[in-house]
């Protein structure tokens, strides 16, 4: 069973600058808690038990966040808030973990990942990026689905969902013989980086979610430097792909990029108008914006 899961924040974030300057990327808020937090949520509902943040020196507030903060929980207690002390030592369950390690140097993601190899040892493991929220829905969220297709036939799942075809050049996007329905995985032949249009396998780009085995950091570890002179985990997936299938797992949910301005706004409206406290007046206020 996969428990662990690696969540790389060691990024500085340079896309959502002047805002980055100060505040790690993964702690803006998406209506009422920090990005990061819907990314851990996921993972714990696909039955991750233990968090891995591969950060940086400036990304201290992330580890803190998961934290208990018994001055505020005391003040809290103390003033009668019993709703918001229920909030903030809930952020995690009981049986779940964070953990950190620092990444000295900015060389990758592949570096990143590799950063966490004595935390995972010998076990298979996720990697989320933080960067990208997933909203789904459904009883088991595309990760679980994911990790249960992995436990079943022990190849490398990767995430990915369809794009418009004029925006294939944007993407990673993998060669699959046949695109897997929504759900279901397939084989993968290869990942082409931003392939022109016109030019590119199929429609499914990589989206940031990975069920991988431990081999991987075996690969990691001999990987020389790709593009931008960084260790990239595509490059290691592609050797892995020389050994065994890796499976591209086509996603239900929705993604939202937290990593762009836009993508960030976009988040926003979409979980501001589920939320089941504000949503209702959320929308109302949308809707006299639109008036």
């Amino acid at each position: 069973m996969i428990k662990k899961a690696i969540l790389p924040v060691a990024g500085l974030g340079t896309r959502f600058l002047p805002a980055s300057k100060s505040i790690p990327k993964e702690m803006v808020t998406v209506v009422d808690r920090p990005a990061i937090e819907y990314v851990v949520r996921e993972a714990v509902a696909a039955g991750i038990e233990q968090i891995i943040l591969v950060t940086h020196s400036s990304k201290a507030s992330i580890e803190n966040y998961f934290d208990r903060n018994f001055e505020l929980e005391t003040t809290l207690e103390q003033k009668q808030k019993w709703d918001l002390l229920k909030e903030i030592t809930e952020i995690l369950p009981p049986q779940v973990s964070v953990v950190s390690v620092r990444q000295p140097q900015p060389l990758g993601l592949g570096h990143a990942v590799l950063c966490a190899k004595d935390i995972v040892g010998d076990e298979a493991f996720a990697v989320l990026l933080p960067d990208v929220l997933v909203k789904d829905q459904a009883e088991k969220n595309d990760l679980a689905l994911m990790i249960e297709r992995f436990n079943s036939t022990q190849a490398a799942q990767i995430m990915v969902e369809a794009v418009p075809e004029h925006l294939v050049d944007q993407y990673g996007i993998v060669d699959v013989a046949a695109a897997p329905a929504e759900g279901q995985s397939a084989a993968m032949q290869g990942i082409v980086e931003k392939p022109a249009v016109g030019t590119a396998p199929s429609n499914l780009s990589v989206i940031g979610r990975y069920v991988l085995p431990a081999k991987i950091m075996q690969l990691l570890a001999t990987t020389p430097k790709g593009a931008g002179n960084e260790i990239q985990l595509t490059d290691a997936i592609a050797a892995l792909q020389q050994l065994e299938t890796v499976e591209a797992y086509r996603m239900k949910g929705q993604t939202f990029d937290c990593g762009s301005k836009l993508g960030y706004l976009k988040a926003v409206l979409h979980y501001g108008v589920d939320h089941p406290s504000l949503g209702e007046a959320f929308k109302q206020l949308i809707q006299e914006l639109k008036d």
